[in-house]
């Protein structure tokens, strides 16, 4: 699916071709804590497959229990994630799914890290709601 996506001010814009069948969910702790939300989507892009259109992220690398090194990619002016990839000469680009434009219209396939789930926000049905 060929998408487009930008920062909350606009500063960074690309376009990419996802593949759709790999959008997920994570709920790991680093996800909490990078994006600041109970979990985090992201949609794959191969490398070849994704194109800056404007400005240069500003980078910081997330080193894992594991040893495995993250590039976490956002925008240096309002801060915005925009991805995440391997250090050095990354093959993919995982794009997170709030500054794709077409986020409406891209269904998650999975969900990993569940065991590091908050428990209410497997299921956010049950919490009143309130129209604005």
């Amino acid at each position: 699916m060929h998408v487009d996506g930008a920062c909350h001010c606009g500063a960074i814009a690309y376009e990419a071709v996802i593949e759709e069948d790999k959008v997920q969910i994570c709920h790991c702790t680093d996800c909490q804590t990078l994006s600041g939300a109970p979990f985090r989507a992201s949609a794959p892009a191969l490398a070849a497959n994704f194109k800056l259109l404007r400005g240069a992220p500003k980078t910081y690398v997330k080193t894992a229990e594991s040893g495995n090194k993250r590039v976490q990619a956002f925008c240096g002016d309002c801060g915005a994630p925009i991805y995440a990839t391997e250090e050095g000469r990354p093959r993919y680009f995982n794009l997170r799914l709030g500054a794709i434009r077409q986020r409406a219209e891209i269904v998650p396939k999975r969900r990993i890290w569940c065991g590091s789930a908050l428990a209410w926000s497997l299921d956010v049905r049950t919490i009143p709601e309130k129209s604005v």
